[in-house]
């Protein structure tokens, strides 16, 4: 069931980058509304679409919902005017009408019921950054990793974890104010890349970092877009981050760290097998 127009602003603008994900447009939809109903909360949702295969039907999704009273709306952007995940969200951020905005992702891996719940301490200015976080208290993930899948999650997230605050930091699902974003503003917020939440978090500051316990689903429909390239950028984020929150001297005195700690592993298996 849509809810009622009550016509005042919205509290919170959900933004949710896409590029695909036009099957699961309306369960997102559907669920988001309800969840953020039974809360209480004014909402808006900004569907930051890509150019690709599913964009038509994506439109015709939107178009429909918003027919049903949701209120729900499209940037649509072609592929000429940019692409990635980061900008279509900083790009859908700009466009939110509500004062706090809320970014995550399109393929229910996480739960549109969780949304008040991130939401809630941003909301409430106890914190400047909420994350949707897997590695706190009541968090987790809702299906089975491969063992290489889970290496190589918590070896990336051990990398970010002296960047922030946060027991999650990779984590796509986030809140701030459009007042912290600001403090972002000449700061050199780069717009390539997966991690956006990441790079929010150092580039404007944010001390008051708060983790919500949230489960990580299984993608519903679609493929993921995950790829070596953004597995590259990663890494050069990373590096970029450290330079701008420690400085040089720092970044070159961990990567010798590490760089001396996989030798001694190395050396260490060599020497037992």
């Amino acid at each position: 069931m849509a809810p009622r127009a009550s016509g005042a602003p919205p509290e919170l603008s959900v933004v949710v980058p896409a590029y695909d994900e036009a099957l699961n447009i309306e369960p997102l939809t559907r669920r988001l509304f309800a969840a953020t109903r039974e809360a209480g909360l004014r909402v808006e949702l900004l569907i930051a679409d890509d150019e690709s295969p599913g964009s038509a039907e994506t439109e015709r999704q939107v178009a429909k919902l918003a027919a049903e009273g949701f209120n729900v709306r499209l940037h649509a952007r072609k592929r000429a005017e940019g692409r990635g995940l980061s900008s279509a969200v900083l790009l859908g951020f700009a466009a939110a009408a509500g004062p706090v905005v809320l970014c995550m992702d399109a393929d229910l891996q996480h739960e549109p019921e969780a949304v008040p719940a991130v939401a809630a301490p941003v909301l409430a200015g106890v914190a400047d950054f909420a994350v949707g976080s897997r590695n706190v208290g009541g968090g987790g993930v809702g299906f089975e990793w491969s063992l290489l899948r889970r290496i190589i999650s918590h070896g990336a997230t051990l990398l970010a974890v002296p960047l922030s605050g946060s027991s999650d930091p990779m984590s796509g699902f986030f809140c701030l104010s459009k007042e912290t974003l600001a403090r972002g503003k000449g700061a050199g917020i780069n717009a390539r890349g997966f991690k956006i939440g990441l790079e929010l978090m150092v580039r404007c500051r944010c001390r008051r970092v708060v983790d919500v316990p949230i489960t990580f689903r299984d993608r519903v429909a679609g493929e993921s877009k995950l790829s070596m390239k953004q597995n590259v950028e990663y890494v050069l984020q990373l590096i970029d981050l450290y330079i701008f929150r420690f400085g040089i001297a720092v970044l070159l005195s961990t990567v010798i760290a590490v760089a001396v700690a996989v030798l001694m592993l190395l050396h260490f298996m060599w020497r037992r097998f």
